[in-house]
């Protein structure tokens, strides 16, 4: 059963409060695939600058795979979640 979007005037305190939690949530989230890819990109430099062991340096072209497709991953999450929210649609999330 799905709930209608209550306007911000017919909010109790507890509802407008949730909803600011829920937003802020979203923005931790996405922060979150930000620092984590950004730990794969500092990752993958690295490994591409050792030169000793020759085989390592494919990880660091791994790492720097991972650490774009995370922060595509992190944006495509934080759209989604951001236009449910804003038609307010909590149920299927």
């Amino acid at each position: 059963m799905e709930k209608e979007k209550l306007p911000e005037e017919q909010m109790i305190v507890r509802d407008y409060l949730a909803r600011q939690r829920t937003t802020l949530a979203n923005d931790r989230t996405l922060l979150s695939y930000i620092r984590t890819s950004l730990y794969f990109l500092v990752s993958g430099t690295a490994l591409m600058e050792v030169n000793v062991l020759s085989h390592i340096s494919d990880l660091g072209y791994l790492a720097f795979a991972l650490s774009i497709g995370l922060m595509f991953l992190g944006f495509f999450n934080y759209f989604k979640v951001k236009k449910k929210l804003k038609k307010g649609v909590y149920n299927t999330m």
